[in-house]
């Protein structure tokens, strides 16, 4: 992909100089050579900020030089460079009629002239875009990540609001009209919802060069030439078997041409290319020997053939490439042809030759950028999904798990108040809810722990808390605390639990411990996802029930997701009395 660009300007300019060089023209007007000059400037890579400025000035330069002997595939091509999308094809189409009524004389003539400006406007084009793509790449990856993360989001807050802002909603209600076991069963859904997996990842928008726009650009390519040669022969006459070898050459060398341009893995050459290759060039110099006349028009299809199969070795590519085209300059002078001539054929058929070479770059770029685009766009909202999905299981989970226990409660007792509190968890679940989106809930560590302490001590829990003062843990320490306080609710028969944190130089530490853990089963995601928020995590279980969970925060200011699109740092996971990341039941 590095290479790109200068490949790119180096096929475009060898195309362009080959298209004016043409035989059949052998003295360019003047018409012809500032049309080139112009298109250079719609077309080479370093030149696009010209185009961008000063194009429908330019293109109207080319239009003016049309009728004066210009080039009408250039004129096309910048058609559809430069004119807005809902007209481009339209003009696009003019343009190559206007071609067809420049040129007297017959049918043939009527015909080649619209097929060259059809092909040629389309083929430069498509190579112009070639460099363009890999640029607009390289310059809208961070924009296509935000978007994609930006349309998440949106639709998570969406479906977030359906699936759960309205059960929060539904149990506030509940509690007004004092229904604790209405509130159990709702709760209970909700949870269900809160530890359902995140979606996969959509596919993002497709740019407007996508393998579907390419496709035909390259089919019309490769059938372009043989169309307008079987309309050539015909006129001309030669004798039937000798026109049946000239078609029959030109179906195989075309043939063979697709199958070497056919889209495959990076690096991996075409099927059986060592014999179709040399087939091909063989089949395609054979004309240079036609009785009549020589026609190394055919060879412009092997001489690209060769940079393309060979694509991985490029010094044997363009040596072989090299060696091949020479075969025009030294057999044409031997049939009778003059050096200008000479010279001429020689420059299309190097023209032509990295005019299909660039046609199988095209394939492969657009193919390359989409999977780039799908790539980038499909990881970003990954990313976001299990962003979101870490929040919603660690600030909802809780919530819903304390909405719980609070209703049992009041269902136990319905004179301990347990319903004002329920409405009131609710409250702020809901706030969570809503802000989890955008950039998620930043969790109050003080907060939290007199939470627990209301929490655990409504469970009938003997807590113990050892927290130094003035001591401010940074923001996880919140979600850490409320989780942790969730497992010890969730996963065991806990009378007596301890919150301890402590700073040791610049370590700053959090644990709690309880007693009457159950055994571990099938890992959940809540460790994990503490984990992924902590400098280092750690767990451990002792045979007398006891289960602590201690964790490491990073100091304020290091490390972090300020842009939630990035991963968060990773956790180290292990030490000699740990039991890495086991997780209890959800």
């Amino acid at each position: 992909m590095a290479r790109v660009p200068h490949v790119a300007a180096v096929v475009i300019a060898v195309v362009l100089a080959g298209l004016v060089a043409a035989p059949d023209q052998p003295s360019p007007v003047p018409a012809t050579a500032a049309m080139l000059v112009l298109q250079l400037l719609h077309s080479l890579p370093r030149t696009r900020p010209i185009r961008d400025r000063f194009g429908a000035w330019t293109l109207t330069l080319q239009a003016v030089l049309l009728p004066l002997g210009g080039p009408a595939g250039f004129l096309a091509a910048s058609v559809l460079l430069i004119v807005p999308r809902r007209a481009r094809w339209a003009l696009f189409a003019a343009v190559v009629g206007a071609a067809g009524l420049l040129h007297d004389g017959d049918l043939y003539t009527h015909l080649n002239a619209m097929g060259n400006a059809l092909c040629q406007g389309l083929l430069v084009f498509a190579l112009t875009r070639l460099s363009d793509l890999r640029d607009e790449l390289a310059a809208t990856r961070g924009e296509l990540a935000a978007r994609s993360v930006a349309a998440e989001r949106a639709r998570a807050s969406g479906a977030l609001e359906d699936a759960l802002g309205t059960a929060l909603s539904e149990i506030i209600r509940l509690a007004s009209e004092g229904r604790p076991a209405a509130i159990v069963e709702r709760a209970t859904a909700a949870r269900a919802e809160i530890r359902r997996a995140p979606e996969p990842a959509p596919l993002p928008p497709p740019g407007d060069m996508t393998p579907r726009t390419a496709l035909p650009i390259i089919v019309i390519g490769h059938l372009w030439y043989p169309v307008i040669a079987v309309l050539y022969l015909v006129p001309v006459g030669p004798p039937p078997v000798l026109l049946a070898l000239y078609i029959a050459d030109i179906v195989a060398v075309v043939a063979l041409q697709v199958h070497h341009v056919l889209p495959r893995p990076p690096g991996v050459p075409p099927r059986h290319a060592a014999w179709t290759l040399p087939a091909q060039a063989l089949l395609a110099a054979a004309p240079l020997l036609a009785p009549d006349r020589p026609y190394p028009q055919l060879m412009w299809f092997a001489a690209g053939a060769i940079l393309i199969v060979l694509a991985s070795r490029p010094g044997w590519a363009w040596t072989l490439f090299a060696a091949y085209a020479a075969l025009v300059p030294a057999t044409l002078p031997a049939r009778g042809w003059d050096a200008l001539d000479t010279a001429l054929w020689t420059a299309e058929t190097a023209g032509g030759a990295m005019m299909f070479y660039g046609l199988a770059l095209l394939a492969r770029l657009v193919h390359r950028v989409r999977e780039v685009r799908m790539s980038l766009a499909f990881l970003a909202v990954a990313e976001e999904r299990r962003r979101i999905a870490r929040d919603v299981h660690d600030l909802l989970g809780s919530g819903m798990w304390t909405i719980m226990v609070k209703a049992e409660l009041a269902a136990r007792d319905p004179a301990a108040g347990a319903l004002a509190d329920v409405a009131a968890v609710a409250r702020r679940t809901l706030g969570d809810l809503r802000a989890i989106p955008d950039e998620g809930t930043a969790l109050s560590a003080s907060a939290e722990l007199d939470s627990a302490r209301d929490l655990l001590t409504a469970a009938g829990i003997d807590l113990t808390v050892t927290w130094p003062p003035g001591l401010d843990l940074p923001e996880p320490a919140g979600i850490v605390l409320r989780e942790a306080v969730t497992n010890v609710m969730r996963h065991s028969a806990a009378r007596h639990c301890l919150i301890e944190a402590s700073r040791d130089g610049d370590r700053l530490r959090l644990r709690v411990v309880n007693d009457g853990a159950v055994p571990a089963g099938t890992p959940g995601q809540g460790l994990a996802n503490l984990a992924a928020r902590t400098a280092e995590l750690h767990t451990r279980s002792l045979p007398d029930g006891t289960f602590e969970l201690s964790v490491v925060l990073q100091p304020a200011g290091l490390g972090g997701d300020p842009d939630r699109v990035e991963p968060v740092a990773g956790a180290q996971l292990a030490d000699d009395h740990t039991q890495v990341v086991a997780d209890r039941p959800p």
